[in-house]
């Protein structure tokens, strides 16, 4: 089992900054990613980063704005988002995948832990 707690969030004006942090428990994971849901919208890949190496793949739409990060022992995962934009309004979820299996990292069903979620509103 892994537990997931989601800090940071909250209200940014465009062109702003915010840091979300994850705190990861229980057992090892083989990555974990950051997701977002808007409201009437399909919950979207955002950034991973596998468990075993610090490889890290980021959605089209924040690459080069967002940085994903973690400790070395895996425990916490961050999200750094830079230039923000109202477009990146959403629920923030934190999610760990405990093995490889048939999904892309990328897809959100390679995910079976996920965090309650955090909201970033930026205003424009």
């Amino acid at each position: 089992q892994v537990q997931l707690v989601e800090t940071g969030g909250g209200l940014a004006p465009a062109g702003g900054s915010l840091r979300l942090s994850c705190a990861r428990s229980g057992s090892s994971v083989a990555a974990m990613g950051w997701f977002r849901q808007a409201p009437g919208k399909e919950r979207e890949f955002v950034a991973y980063m596998r468990g075993s190496s610090e490889t890290t793949y980021y959605a089209d739409s924040v690459k080069g704005r967002f940085t994903i990060s973690r400790d070395n022992a895996v425990t916490m995962l961050y999200l750094q988002m830079n230039s923000l934009k109202p477009e990146d309004s959403a629920v923030y979820y934190c999610a760990a995948a405990s093995a490889y299996g048939s999904y892309h990292f990328t897809h959100r069903l390679a995910y079976a832990y996920w965090g309650q979620g955090t909201q970033v509103t930026v205003s424009s």
